[in-house]
């Protein structure tokens, strides 16, 4: 049992991944990130004495969930927010005036953030989460801000019907 075969390499563990072409050690640090930024937060709550809610409110899950899911989209597709990603992705198209399509660059923890950058699901959770630390750490500015997303998401939502009723007339 004590055989050299015996033992488990980090190769062999991330080999059905395709060992050197897939950056899991990358994801792996992306992780610890976001994790450390969680405890970052619950330790920030403990020093100013802000109480973990038990729950959150069904408005307040409303306006977070349409606030992220604007804020993803924009951070992961629009051109105005492309020079957030350009250090991490390439250009593929540009589908309009104000969507890009990119795809991510280079290798290792680049690469790995470039992935995270052009996925609106993946951003998304980043983005809630920290939407929603902030709802606990600042509620006043929190919402104010995610009032504005919201706001912008049902604008677009209106445009978009507007653009397809003109369509069918």
């Amino acid at each position: 049992m004590g055989d050299l075969d015996d033992k488990v390499t980090s190769q062999d563990v991330f080999e059905a991944y395709g060992g050197e072409k897939e950056s899991l050690h990358s994801y792996s640090a992306l992780m610890g990130v976001f994790g450390l930024i969680f405890t970052l937060f619950l330790l920030l709550c403990r020093l100013t004495g802000r109480p973990i809610p038990e729950r959150i409110g069904a408005k307040d899950i409303a306006l977070l969930g349409m606030a992220a899911h604007k804020m993803s989209m924009m951070g992961s597709q629009d051109a105005i927010t492309s020079p957030l990603r350009a250090p991490v992705t390439e250009i593929q198209e540009k589908e309009s005036p104000k969507n890009v399509v990119e795809k991510p660059r280079g290798e290792g923890l680049r690469r790995s953030v470039g992935e995270l950058l052009v996925c609106k699901f993946c951003l998304g959770v980043w983005l809630a989460s920290f939407l929603t630390y902030g709802l606990v750490l600042v509620p006043r500015a929190t919402r104010l801000i995610t009032a504005l997303f919201a706001v912008v998401t049902v604008s677009d939502y209106l445009h978009q019907s507007y653009k397809i009723l003109m369509n069918r007339a």
